[in-house]
């Protein structure tokens, strides 16, 4: 007995409530319910592009950087902090324990090198990075604006062929196939003459500002070392965002000559910046969840009190208050409802269009990248909108406790 109660007394919210939202013929209460509408449709998607955004940027970013760098790096320990790298012997032994942990996909060696490129009159003061065939190009080949990658599969090719920034490339008027002669600061000065074989452009000042690619043999000749000599190791991992239980495990596995560091340390300014787009994330979303909320409050409101007499007629006729409020809430949960669903339309159809078209560019120097990038995510969707439903209800439970004030006797006569 007290289930078919249960059970008629919501059919007989949802059917009021229906009939309210879908054929109401007032006019105020039109009004401030299709602001409502609104104002939950830009909000949801306003959080859904600024989510995208934020992952986007995250994403694009971290990808090429971690496509240069690695996103972990392994060099000798000592006080030398420059570009001149302190050489130690490759470990096979630790290379074989590093590649057996699930959380390492790959350990490259590299060295590094000072230099001074001079070409047409013009000079520049470079880091010369020199790498083997285990080096993955993969992310790094999405990065190139002209020619190819150093073909380090031929040793001998190699020694001559060099990879440029775009950067560099404009400042000594440079482009795939030139040559032009890099000078070596050291003991005795050394000189060699390489030939552009591809011009990159990763967006981050720090990497094209700085470095060109080469052969890491080339390095190893110029400072006399053995053929097994390097000046680091660059490890990738296989998610990124576990990236310190990796470094953890790596460190239990690392020789005591060696130290690990996380790409987060070498390029600490980049990460912290990422860091603050996160925080920026959560005050949009507050903010628009603020709005919605205060916009759907009003929008209660004015359908409660335009709708006086009729509360009172339904509790003289024995309606209690419970569900007379959750007629209100049911309406409230269509509009919502309503809003949410032009919100993915506009929100999701916005990213989509951005992420194929590319049509919003941004300053390169300032933003690591020459568009606005999207990453969708469904479960981010998901959270989203129920995150936005569950909230909006929550908080009008209170404004619909005006039902409760209402006297039937009063509101009867309420005009």
């Amino acid at each position: 007995m007290r289930k078919y109660k249960k059970l008629s007394s919501l059919n007989f919210s949802s059917f009021i409530a229906s009939r309210i939202t879908f054929q109401s013929n007032r006019t105020f209460s039109k009004l401030s319910v299709r602001i409502a509408i609104v104002g939950i449709m830009l909000g949801l998607s306003v959080m859904i592009l600024s989510v995208a955004i934020v992952k986007g940027f995250k994403r694009e970013i971290q990808q090429k950087v971690r496509g240069f760098a690695g996103d972990i790096q392994i060099t000798k320990f000592d006080n030398n902090f420059s570009y001149e790298n302190t050489p130690f012997k490759t470990d096979l032994a630790f290379e074989q324990k590093a590649k057996a942990l699930p959380q390492i996909t790959q350990v490259m060696p590299y060295a590094t090198k000072p230099a001074i490129i001079k070409a047409n009159g013009e000079i520049e003061g470079v880091v010369l990075k020199g790498v083997d065939k285990s080096y993955n190009w993969t992310t790094f080949k999405h990065t190139l604006i002209a020619g190819k990658v150093i073909n380090t599969a031929d040793s001998v090719a190699a020694q001559k062929q060099i990879m440029i920034s775009s950067y560099t490339a404009a400042r000594l008027k440079l482009k795939v196939g030139d040559d032009f002669l890099m000078y070596f600061i050291q003991e005795t000065s050394r000189k060699r003459k390489f030939t552009i074989v591809g011009i990159f452009n990763v967006g981050v000042e720090e990497v094209d500002k700085t470095f060109v690619i080469g052969n890491l043999s080339i390095i190893q000749r110029l400072n006399n070392w053995e053929y097994n000599q390097i000046g680091g190791y660059e490890v990738q991992v296989a998610d990124f965002d576990k990236r310190t239980t990796a470094f953890d495990k790596l460190n239990s596995v690392l020789p005591t000559t060696l130290r690990a560091y996380m790409i987060d340390d070498t390029y600490p300014t980049i990460f912290e910046w990422l860091k603050l787009l996160d925080v920026n994330t959560n005050v949009m979303l507050a903010l628009m969840l603020v709005v919605a909320v205060i916009n759907m409050i009003s929008a209660l409101l004015i359908m409660i009190l335009e709708r006086t007499a009729m509360i009172g007629m339904m509790k003289a006729l024995g309606a209690t208050n419970w569900s007379i409020q959750k007629i209100f809430l049911y309406n409230a949960a269509y509009l919502i409802g309503l809003g949410l669903l032009l919100g993915n339309l506009m929100g999701i159809g916005l990213g989509v269009f951005q992420h194929y078209t590319h049509i919003l560019k941004l300053d390169q120097e300032s933003y690591y990248m020459s568009f606005v990038p999207i990453e969708l995510n469904t479960l981010d969707v998901v959270l989203l909108n129920v995150g936005t439903l569950f909230l909006c209800l929550l908080v009008l439970l209170v404004p619909s406790t005006l039902v409760s004030k209402i006297s039937p006797v009063k509101a009867i006569q309420f005009k």
